[in-house]
């Protein structure tokens, strides 16, 4: 049973954020660009307590010639006074539409703390202005770079989660080094939407809106023919020869009938996936970190990294 304190955060983080069907995708694209082009990306370190006293971080750009010739920031965290003895590469959800927020820079910089690493988020393009090929192949390059230099963990949550599947898959099809874990936390990995069971969660889920998906899933595609690729649907893809997995979801998700799939497929590939779901709690419950089941998924994550 969820808590007293998950309850209330299930009614007050749609509120928060907004959370409503769309009636036009045109609108909604017309909405989001103005968003874009108001909206700082400033990375918000106000998130975590004493922050500059504690972290420092260090940006430097990525992928020059893609996202429009200039490339995309990509932020390092690390914990003053700690020598890292392993690298995170986090990659945020949003939809493909919202860039980091403080849950993801708070998530970040416990990370950096309790594992004693570095860890990398790159502000990648966002949809609808761009597309999976504006960043996939300059990810995947980062990541090579990473896994060459030591021990990497792929994470992410939401689409990110997602795309933290598709690049793992590209950096294994080149072959060379490869992830040691991958942590997924409500990975949004199957963008055609096509799982039968889509239309009951979408009722039971109180944050994500179904019509949203479809539009930003499409977006991010480029086009509806290409939702099915594996850069933009990896559950879809070949899972065999992956690093070993952690994925968590909550049955108040619309996105949990792609994370079973993705666990039935893992089975069948003989992919070591350890799949964590959660009656009634919410999408990205574990990113939450002042509820009870935040606590025991972040005892999980701690355990499965070692």
């Amino acid at each position: 049973m969820a808590s007293l304190r998950h309850d209330l955060i299930a009614v007050g983080i749609p509120k928060m954020r907004g959370s409503l069907e769309i009636d036009s995708e045109e609108k909604e694209r017309a909405r989001i660009e103005r968003w874009h082009r108001d909206m700082g990306r400033d990375l918000p370190t106000n998130a975590v307590v004493r922050f500059d006293r504690r972290f420092a971080v260090e940006t430097r750009q990525v992928g020059a010639g893609t996202a429009g010739g200039e490339g995309f920031p990509v932020h390092t965290i690390t914990r003053r006074g700690s020598t890292p003895r392993r690298t995170v590469l986090y990659l945020h959800g949003g939809g493909y539409v919202a860039p980091l927020d403080p849950f993801h820079v708070r998530y970040a910089a416990r990370l950096a703390a309790s594992l004693q690493a570095r860890v990398l988020l790159p502000d990648y393009p966002l949809a609808p202005g761009h597309t999976w090929a504006d960043s996939h192949d300059a990810l995947v390059d980062l990541t090579a770079e990473l896994t060459a230099g030591g021990p990497t963990v792929v994470a992410g949550d939401s689409a990110g989660g997602g795309l933290a599947l598709a690049v793992a898959q590209s950096l294994r099809d080149r072959g060379g080094p490869q992830p040691t874990h991958l942590l997924l936390h409500s990975p949004w990995v199957d963008l055609t939407t096509s799982t039968p069971a889509t239309a009951w969660f979408a009722r039971r889920d109180p944050w994500l809106r179904i019509t949203k998906l479809h539009a930003y899933a499409t977006w991010w595609a480029g086009s509806a023919d290409d939702l099915g690729r594996p850069e933009v649907s990896p559950g879809l893809a070949d899972l065999s020869g992956l690093p070993q997995a952690l994925m968590f979801c909550g049955t108040r998700d619309l996105l949990v009938p792609g994370c079973r799939l993705l666990a039935r497929r893992a089975e069948e590939a003989g992919w070591d996936l350890t799949y964590v779901e959660e009656p009634g709690l919410i999408h990205v419950y574990p990113l939450v970190s002042f509820i009870p089941e935040a606590r025991r998924a972040w005892r999980a994550t701690r355990e499965f990294l070692g």
